[in-house]
């Protein structure tokens, strides 16, 4: 089976999906990489199209386009994502065989999105070409199936999708606490601090990080940290980001004399921020549903940091099972994450058994390997006449 990938370019939010389908269709399966890497919306990350020996960058044309094109027409299962209108558009008039398309939600500003071309240009090509060749939905958010509905596409035809980050194995070794990387093929072994004995202190370690903008709201960080210290808890709020916000939340923690309580830290690697999520007892997730999917929050997850998300952020309703795994809060509500966070507070074994168990969630469904796995298992229900034998996570029905 040839299954080939289209989208902007590789990035560390793909590779490891990426990797893993190389690893299980060796030479059968390949990413078109279909527009030079912007180095902004890598968000630290590394742009992995030049180096991947799967990769095809159709936006050198020549040869290289050639073969997409050709790929696109011809390859017996194709998945569409980012910029690859263009390649799905071939498929669908040209081709044959079995197609997908990954998205987030489309109106994250409401009926206004209607007025974006890009939008207007793809809603043309599903109900002209896309409805007519058959091709299927992965969701790479809660809630690009309630959008696609108000647009009438995909109806029966969608899978839940995301993005997929490192998650880690924790181990015990020669008297240390290890953490070594499972779901990228290798196994990386760094020493990490006994969580136990810093849970012994009555301090609780908070951690925000987003950049310093309007929707990820990190006011609300601010706010709540403002309550718990009238509330008269023992608490530390680390924030890590940048971005015009920066000055005005600094005047808060002044204004609310928090100083002694929220750090302000710099943007700093994302191997940095994954070691202190480790870390820290809990991670706010403030984002509006501008959020599409929020990668951060299967980071913390996996590193055994309790997930405190906002309702309107894409990734929350598919991973998060409130008071099970995390807790979820009314989006722009310090009220709402006020109860959430005092709660985990007021009952610290309640809030290890969510952070362990989100943990596990990680290893057993929400991580590339799986997915990997279970798109080939999807893939096969399809071509047998069956929607999805998968009951839970990445290519369960949406």
């Amino acid at each position: 089976m040839k299954l080939v990938f289209f989208c902007n370019f590789l990035n560390h939010h793909q590779v490891l999906v990426a990797d893993e389908l190389y690893r299980l269709l060796d030479n059968d399966y390949r990413f078109v990489a279909t527009m030079p890497v912007d180095e902004s919306l890598l968000k630290g990350g590394s742009d992995y199209s030049k180096t991947k020996s799967y990769c095809i960058c159709a936006y050198n044309g020549g040869k290289a386009l050639e073969q997409a094109l050709t790929l696109a027409r011809e390859a017996e299962v194709c998945v569409f994502g980012g910029d690859a209108l263009s390649f799905a558009i071939e498929r669908a008039r040209n081709g044959k065989g079995l197609s997908f398309e990954i998205s987030e939600r489309w109106l994250k500003k409401g009926w206004l999105n209607l007025a974006s071309p890009r939008l207007m240009k793809w809603l043309w090509s599903y109900h002209t070409l896309f409805h007519k060749a058959g091709f299927y939905r992965l969701c790479a958010s809660a809630f690009t199936l309630e959008d696609d509905m108000r647009l009438r596409a995909y109806k029966g035809r969608a899978f839940e999708w995301g993005y997929f980050t490192d998650v880690k194995d924790f181990g015990f070794e020669n008297g240390k606490d290890v953490i070594r990387m499972v779901t990228n093929g290798s196994i990386l072994n760094q020493t990490k601090p006994n969580k136990t004995n810093l849970k012994k202190s009555s301090l609780t370690k908070l951690m925000w990080c987003a950049r310093f903008i309007d929707w990820k709201h990190p006011e609300m960080a601010v706010k709540l940290a403002n309550r718990l210290k009238v509330d008269g808890y023992n608490f530390q709020l680390d924030m890590y980001g940048d971005g015009k916000m920066r000055s005005v939340i600094q005047k808060m923690v002044n204004g609310y004399g928090l100083a002694d309580y929220i750090c302000l830290k710099k943007n700093v690697p994302n191997k940095q921020i994954q070691e202190a999520m480790a870390n820290h007892d809990i991670f706010l997730f403030t984002s509006s549903k501008k959020e599409g999917w929020g990668a951060v929050a299967n980071e913390a997850m996996s590193n055994k940091c309790c997930l405190v998300g906002s309702d309107e952020i894409g990734a929350v309703p598919y991973l998060v099972k409130d008071g099970v795994n995390g807790m979820v809060f009314k989006s722009k509500s310090v009220d709402s994450l006020y109860q959430q966070v005092k709660y985990l507070l007021d009952h610290p074994a309640d809030r290890r058994m969510m952070a362990e168990q989100g943990y596990q969630d990680m290893v057993s469904l929400w991580n590339s390997k799986h997915a990997a796995e279970s798109l080939l298992t999807l893939i096969k229900d399809i071509q047998n006449g069956q929607l999805s034998s998968i009951q839970e996570g990445p290519c369960s029905k949406a």
